[in-house]
């Protein structure tokens, strides 16, 4: 069946295996996805919903980049919102509600239109190895596939294990097996594994709720999208609506926790501290009698409903009493009820900045595996996994994206350098340039870099291009054109703002906080200027971003640069530690461990001190 060698070998089937697949296919390697069933590539084992805070800044790095994940969440969007729309520009993050069902078919089309991506639906069950190096994979059927690389998607499917109340079965997720052989190699190989776990709400029907007891949850009212390419702008959008928990609620949830895996000690694993279970809700915030409830559509055409906020493995028959006290599920109807899931994964420490193991060449990890959560962080794992399977075995250059270039830069960092044992969540405040790595700019930070790989398109790099050149034009008519009081101490006294007795340069006072582009637009020279070389939205709120916040930008960009100083001080790849008595025995530890590349790496490993990477640098002559 597979007499020929593929280049590249993709297990697994989710958000991280089909932006794996796109990636190395696309970039003009022969890959081969294999997957448990070729039904459900792409699916939403959870939300129905991509993006989010810093998420949303994830799938807008992987539309820059060349991923699908933008497109396919544009193409499949029932809802849209930017939020943190009150913050500033490095907090806004775009988020839609997608139909589930359209969203996995629009993943299947997108992969089967790529030319050089193949099928098979088997599970794969371990790995060829020889000297060192991953050469394929075996399948259940004792069937041998050859390859020059491998990238390992499994998701929550190695030796998944679920748990409802106090029954359990194995599986990867709902209605689905789960995947053995695979821990067990790797191990004998040398690998360290762990177990974490993560949950899901009950699934309910619509038509049993009482929406008029809810508070109405819209979308914007002029929505936007993910993909900087010409994708579709939602006309029409389904609301979700919101509703809340009470004391009644708390003390019936209560009544399972005896019967509860996670409080009975049956689940030892830990969970993802940010999207907590309902009855870890409780139990951490026992002050809290009320805790909000999401209720959200699963697309255009279905009445399932996703119960967002609460997640549990609870018996089913509390999770229904329970649940039937929320106002507007006093009727309610269950399609399925929640679950929790138990499965392997590989401390990321054991992995290369490309992704790539340490202990096997040309084997690569990508998404849950690596201890991380959600679909936004698998999906970008897969596509730098992709790529770098791609250059490793056509011996180009690896691609490694630097923490001030972009969320995925720091979200690999954070793994590779500090590990997690609790599965890994991104936030705008795990990145110290977030000016820098804004939701609007994504394009113009990563296009390039993608378009040099060969993995953006043309199209791609002309309209960053023409982004770039209309924003700079703009920024630029600031800088030079000049106001007279007259026209302008309108808008200042409007805004409470000190007015002005004489002339200066419009972006002075475009630089001011409660000053707006609607503002500028109000002066004729400016709306002349506008109509006159045609700028759209997104060259507006460039241009608003570039005059309000170049202090802060310039700022970030100097510290970005100090720490790029750090990052040019390679450490030899074989360096002995042990060598250097001056170092505390916690950072030699983690240093051999971990094998840092940089020192700007090894300042960020937990345990290596300011002293400890002053002793490496007087070694390394610096």
């Amino acid at each position: 069946m597979f007499e020929k060698e593929y280049d590249v070998i993709v297990v697994g089937g989710g958000h991280a295996g089909a932006e794996a697949t796109a990636a190395a296919a696309n970039m003009g390697s022969k890959t081969l996805l294999v997957t448990m069933n070729l039904q459900t590539i792409g699916q939403m084992s959870c939300n129905p919903a991509m993006g989010g805070i810093a998420k949303g800044q994830i799938v807008r790095e992987i539309d820059a980049l060349g991923g699908y994940s933008g497109i396919i969440t544009d193409k499949s969007a029932i809802q849209f919102k930017m939020l943190n729309k009150s913050k500033g520009p490095a907090m806004w993050s775009p988020r839609a509600q997608n139909d589930r069902m359209r969203f996995a078919e629009e993943w299947r089309i997108a992969l089967e239109s790529t030319p050089k991506a193949d099928f098979y639906q088997e599970m794969v069950s371990g790995l060829l190895v020889e000297k060192d190096k991953v050469v394929g994979v075996r399948t259940s059927l004792g069937i041998d596939i050859r390859a020059k690389a491998v990238v390992l998607t499994n998701g929550t499917f190695l030796n998944g294990l679920i748990h409802i109340g106090e029954k359990q079965f194995g599986g990867g997720r709902a209605g689905e097996k789960a995947a053995t052989g695979i821990t067990e190699q790797l191990v004998d190989f040398g690998f360290d594994s762990g177990r974490m776990k993560t949950g899901t709400p009950p699934r309910v029907d619509g038509r049993s709720l009482d929406y008029s007891k809810m508070i109405p949850q819209p979308g914007d009212e002029n929505p936007d999208k993910f993909s900087y390419l010409k994708t579709p702008i939602l006309d029409k959008q389904r609301e979700c609506h919101m509703t809340h928990t009470s004391a009644l609620v708390h003390d019936l949830l209560r009544e399972g926790f005896d019967r509860s895996p996670m409080f009975n000690g049956r689940i030892q694993s830990i969970g993802p501290r940010y999207c907590p279970s309902i009855e870890d809700k409780i139990n951490r915030f026992a002050e809290k009698d009320s805790h909000q409830i999401f209720v959200e559509p699963e697309g255009w055409h279905t009445v399932e409903v996703y119960v967002n906020g609460f997640s549990t493995s609870l018996p089913e028959d509390v999770q229904y009493k329970a649940l039937k006290s929320v106002k507007g599920f006093e009727n309610v109807k269950f399609f399925r009820p929640g679950y929790a899931i138990e499965y392997d994964y590989f401390p990321p420490t054991q992995l290369k900045h490309t992704l790539e193991t340490k202990l096997i060449n040309n084997l690569y990890f990508a998404g849950q595996i690596n201890g991380t959560t959600g679909y936004e962080e698998a999906a970008s794992q897969g596509l730098m996994a992709g790529i770098n399977a791609h250059l490793k075995i056509n011996e180009k250059e690896s691609f490694i994206l630097k923490r001030d270039e972009a969320y995925i830069g720091v979200l690999i960092d954070d793994l590779i350098t500090k590990g997690t044992e609790e599965p890994y969540r991104m936030f705008t405040s795990r990145a110290e340039y977030r000016t820098l790595l804004r939701q609007d700019n994504a394009d113009l930070r990563l296009t390039p870099k993608s378009f040099k790989l060969g993995l953006a398109t043309k199209e791609r790099m002309k309209f960053m291009e023409e982004k770039q050149e209309k924003s700079d034009k703009f920024v630029e008519f600031f800088r030079k054109t000049s106001f007279v009081p007259d026209e302008i101490n309108p808008i200042l006294e409007s805004v409470s703002s000190s007015m002005v007795k004489q002339s200066d340069k419009l972006f002075k006072v475009f630089s001011r906080p409660k000053v707006t582009m609607d503002h500028m637009l109000s002066l004729k020279s400016v709306s002349e200027f506008v109509k006159e070389n045609e700028f759209n939205t997104e060259v507006l709120e460039q241009t608003e971003i570039q005059v309000k916040y170049s202090g802060y930008i310039e700022k970030e960009k100097n510290n970005a640069d100090k720490l790029h100083r750090l990052e040019n001080v390679k450490i030899p790849e074989n360096f002995d530690y042990s060598k250097l008595k001056s170092l505390s025995y916690e950072a030699r530890e983690k240093l051999e461990t971990i094998r840092p590349v940089t020192i700007s790496q090894a300042s960020r490993i937990s345990g290596v001190s300011p002293s400890d990477v002053s002793v490496l640098l007087v070694f390394l002559g610096r």
